[in-house]
């Protein structure tokens, strides 16, 4: 009976024995279930953000063979993704020596940024492309391969293209316009100075033989030639400001007003102009061309005065990556309607008679603070005066 017993007790340990084991393979088999539903999931959500992307991506291996690829790239290289997976990266490229240099220095530095490459498709087309590209590692840290996406160029080639063709045709402009100004500074100055000289001899000589009308024709006469020569001499100016410039240096703006105060002593004297200032940094800048720009914007502001002594003030504010000039008057202000005009070469808001002048001065003015890469602009209310600010980068 004990042996029974004994044989039973066994069996009914192995019979225990065997429903454990089965519940541990259950619980086993669930657990596997469960991975390779995050294995899947996971999976999923790679394949989505990889085809959310508009830039062509890929993955590559250490061998440079293509692991997987978005939907833009297929488009790119008029490939399917199946055909694509398992070839050689390079082979796709314009310059395949060059594509393989990329994805070994992403393995060797850990990622390139912006390398250009040539991306040829299936038709023949060729696409321009910047590639950004990092390795990706296992859970251990160890590298496995590469990430690379492409942005396509194209668009910004034509621009910079364009823009290269309107850099030549205003290089040629320019030329032009030197070219002219050299021949206006020279070929125009002789004979208007002549027309000026012989027409006041004429005056001198005949002097008393000349009824008004005809001494009123010949003041018109010298008028004109000297307005001519002023008209020839500020084009001249306008023309040279970004062909005939200083070195940009390290410069005293304060020292540099003092000196356009100085040049403009005696209209500020005759005007009773009162000329004030802050403190005003040291900006980079052409010396000479600063002193010129200060010098109009004063004497703009003494010469459109209100019945009123003219005062201007100059100050300057740090804008963190720029300095704010301004020039505040209290003269005649300017109408609001004219801001597309008053800084256009020869444009004119007077008459002659009301105020002299050839109408470039803030033409000039203008030139010279792009050249040093800032911006001027007004603000002002008729019969309250104005104020002038322009920019000069740091």
């Amino acid at each position: 009976m004990k042996k029974s017993s004994g044989t039973k007790a066994e069996l009914l340990e192995e019979i225990s024995a065997l429903k454990q084991k089965i519940k541990e393979l259950e619980y086993s088999d669930s657990d596997r279930k469960q991975t390779a539903e995050m294995l899947l999931s996971a999976s999923n959500y790679n394949r989505n953000l990889i085809e959310v992307s508009l830039d062509p991506l890929v993955t590559i291996s250490h061998d440079g063979k293509i692991m997987d690829v978005s939907a833009s790239t297929e488009q790119i290289t008029g490939c399917s993704r199946l055909d694509l997976i398992g070839t050689d990266f390079s082979d796709y490229f314009t310059d395949p020596e060059k594509a393989r240099e990329g994805y070994q220095k992403v393995f060797v530095e850990g990622k390139v940024t912006d390398y250009p490459l040539a991306v040829r498709h299936a038709s023949g087309a060729i696409t321009e492309v910047l590639y950004n590209a990092s390795v990706y590692r296992n859970e251990q840290g160890e590298v496995i391969g590469v990430f690379a996406a492409a942005r396509d160029i194209t668009e910004r080639k034509r621009a910079e293209d364009k823009l290269r063709g309107v850099l030549v045709e205003l290089e040629r402009s320019n030329k032009d316009l030197e070219l002219f100004a050299s021949i206006a500074s020279h070929d125009l100055q002789e004979p208007l100075r002549m027309v000026a000289s012989y027409t006041q001899l004429l005056a001198e000589r005949y002097e008393g033989q000349l009824d008004e009308k005809a001494r009123k024709y010949i003041a018109y006469a010298v008028d004109g030639a000297i307005r001519m020569q002023r008209l020839v001499n500020d084009l001249l100016t306008y023309s040279r400001v970004g062909t005939h410039g200083n070195p940009i240096e390290t410069t005293d703006s304060h020292s540099i007003l003092g000196e356009a105060i100085r040049n403009l002593a005696t209209t500020i004297e005759e005007s009773k102009a009162i000329v004030t200032n802050e403190e005003l940094p040291m900006v980079r800048a052409d010396a000479s061309q600063l002193v010129q720009l200060f010098q109009n914007l004063l004497a703009n502001a003494i010469k459109f005065r209100a019945e009123n002594f003219p005062h201007v003030h100059v100050s300057a504010r740090d804008e963190g990556c720029e300095w704010v000039f301004s020039v505040r008057d209290n003269g005649i202000g300017i109408d609001r309607q004219y801001a597309d005009r008053i800084f256009v070469i020869f444009q004119r808001l007077h008459t002659r008679q009301e105020y002299p002048g050839t109408g470039i001065g803030l033409a000039v003015c203008k030139r010279i603070v792009e050249r040093h890469g800032g911006k001027i602009w007004f603000e002002s209310e008729t019969g309250k005066g104005s104020t002038f600010f322009f920019t000069v980068p740091k």
